[in-house]
């Protein structure tokens, strides 16, 4: 038993290791796969197990299906292009304004429609802007990656961590703003300004603003309306304590099938050029953390949340931290599931509870695999033929996401 407990540790490790750095480049999923793989073969998993963990993220793969179909129809229909003129022409020459009005609209994107889709259907826009203003892209996809974690405990549907922390216990939406409303302002400034002084220098100087903007498409126009549709759907379901995956999947189908039919195109070369990679490396993910609690491990973080209930502010307080650096070793949404999953055996304080939310959704911003919404991002840069390493965002993280989350901690604490 202690061996094969020790020998699930060492594969799910092992994988979360190769997921954070890449060996040989081969994509993220090839390495969360493959542990999965491995602990089947071992025996460490049955494969009823390991079926029902991956079953466990169809709700998720759905919500991941819907907001890739958005932001690829987005892109062929030329929305991408028109956001980024008019980001342009409304920065006026100021590198600065630009880097400015990307983190606003990130904030916006991530209250209405997730993270994710601040990472799939944004930060392309961005990169297309910094292209046309000829200004450095890094300080502005950087903006991209931190916003979509930092604003996304404004509302519940702002991060899919948020359903899968709370799973059926979601709470109203005025007890949810009387808990996060504070905190989360404390985050995104607290993250805005830490970028802003550490790009500074990238961000000296002018930028061109004189671009030309090409009008929208009736495809483009019918696009942007499936993206604002989906966004109302998104909070409509959630006041009624709905699953998100299935109406995004649908809102991002029929989006692309009405803006086909206007476009008069094959939906087929949209779907060619997704990234549907990432669904499997979530199935891995959850398969390994399913691994995991076999080993007892939730039953041991069940626990130390039991002995909160002494000292809730310090117990939030350490829990919500340990949850955020926890996020960065096997990525924020199994962390989520782990920690939810502990929640409802231990029934800790509320306020133990909130600050677990606010550790899920803000530790990530450390590390370029701590959250999903962080590897789509890397994905989504990619296909412009940029790359930032694991090095390279943590120079960034390392100082934005301790500051952020003591920021957004000590202000839930405050609250009581």
């Amino acid at each position: 038993m202690i061996l094969a407990t020790g020998a699930t540790w060492g594969i799910c490790a092992a994988a979360t290791a190769a997921v954070i750095a890449r060996p040989f480049r081969w994509p993220e999923a090839i390495w969360a796969v493959a542990g999965a793989a491995l602990l089947l073969i071992l025996g460490l998993i049955p494969a009823t197990a390991a079926l029902s963990a991956v079953a466990k993220g169809s709700d998720v793969y759905l919500f991941l299906i819907g907001m890739m179909l958005l932001s690829e129809v987005a892109r062929a229909e030329g929305l991408f292009d028109w956001v980024a003129a008019t980001a342009v022409i409304q920065a006026r020459g100021s590198t600065t304004r630009l880097f400015a009005l990307v983190y606003i609209t990130g904030i916006v994107t991530t209250t209405f429609l997730s993270n994710d889709a601040t990472a799939v259907v944004l930060t392309p826009a961005v990169y297309v802007a910094a292209r046309k203003a000829k200004a450095d892209p890094l300080p502005l996809l950087f903006a991209c990656a931190l916003i979509a974690n930092a604003a996304s405990f404004v509302l519940p549907i702002s991060n899919p961590a948020n359903l899968v922390l709370y799973g059926g216990r979601m709470p109203p939406l005025g007890a949810w703003f009387a808990s996060f409303a504070l905190p989360s302002l404390a985050a995104i400034a607290v993250t805005f300004l830490v970028l802003r002084w550490m790009e500074r220098d990238r961000l000296a100087g002018t930028c061109i603003s004189n671009v030309e903007r090409t009008p929208l498409t009736t495809g483009g126009k019918a696009a942007f309306v499936g993206i604002l549709a989906t966004a109302a759907v998104l909070l409509v379901v959630s006041a009624l304590d709905i699953e998100l995956g299935l109406p995004t999947a649908i809102a991002g189908i029929v989006t692309t099938l009405v803006v086909c039919m206007i476009a008069r195109s094959s939906p087929v070369p949209l779907l060619r050029d997704i990234s549907w990679s990432v669904l499997p490396l979530v199935a891995g993910l959850f398969v390994l953390v399913e691994a995991l609690d076999r080993t007892g491990v939730i039953g041991q973080v069940a626990t130390a949340l039991r002995a909160t209930s002494t000292d809730p502010a310090y117990g939030a307080a350490l829990s919500g931290t340990i949850l955020a650096f926890a996020s960065n070793l096997m990525n924020n949404l199994p962390a989520g599931l782990v920690a939810s999953t502990a929640v409802s055996q231990a029934h800790p304080p509320q306020l133990v509870v909130d600050a677990l939310l606010i550790g899920v959704d803000l530790g990530p911003n450390l590390s370029i695999t701590g959250s999903l919404a962080t590897i789509l991002w890397l994905q989504a840069i990619r296909r412009e033929g940029q790359d930032i390493g694991f090095w390279r965002f943590l120079k960034i993280g390392a100082v934005a996401m301790p500051l952020a989350l003591l920021a957004a901690l000590g202000t839930r604490i405050a609250l009581g």
